[in-house]
């Protein structure tokens, strides 16, 4: 939980969006790669299904991709979210600082509820929740948790960094 003196920190700033943006995305870069270390170390599909940012990248290119152009596509999608997702929780807790719940942990549970239970189900791009493994379930959780603490960790650093 973010201690009052990280409020009191971040109360003595003034808002600008500007600066949450970029100090989120650069915490969203962060943590898009702790969350694929994360991913790594307990992967959430582990019978060879495809990631949702791979049938997203073959969704919009409206055929099966293959190689490099499969990997590449995939990568920016991937990177891509975490970047804006980053940037987007740092222009909110801009302006609405109880958004850093736990010191980030509430905005990757929020996430990883939001895509994984409800967005990319409806988008075709996994299965519905309750079609889902324990362990692709918990992973995701998991993994989303780790994405959200490290996205707040360095936007806070980077946004003191900015006064």
């Amino acid at each position: 939980m973010m201690s009052e003196t990280h409020e009191l920190q971040e109360a003595t700033y003034e808002r600008s969006l500007a600066k949450g943006l970029l100090a989120g995305l650069i915490g969203g870069l962060v943590a898009t790669a702790a969350k694929t270390l994360a991913e790594r170390i307990y992967p959430p599909r582990t019978h060879g299904e495809p990631e949702p940012p791979e049938v997203l990248a073959e969704q919009v290119a409206g055929h099966e991709l293959a190689g490099p152009h499969k990997e590449v596509a995939t990568e920016a999608i991937h990177w891509g979210f975490g970047a804006l997702t980053g940037a987007a929780y740092g222009a909110l807790v801009e302006y609405y600082p109880a958004a850093n719940a736990k010191d980030g942990a509430g905005f990757g549970m929020a996430l990883s509820s939001l895509t994984h239970g409800t967005v990319l189900p409806a988008m075709g791009l996994s299965a519905e929740p309750e079609e889902q493994t324990a362990r692709e379930r918990t992973s995701e959780m998991a993994s989303h948790v780790v994405y959200g603490v490290v996205t707040e960790t360095v936007r806070r650093v980077v946004r003191r960094m900015l006064r």
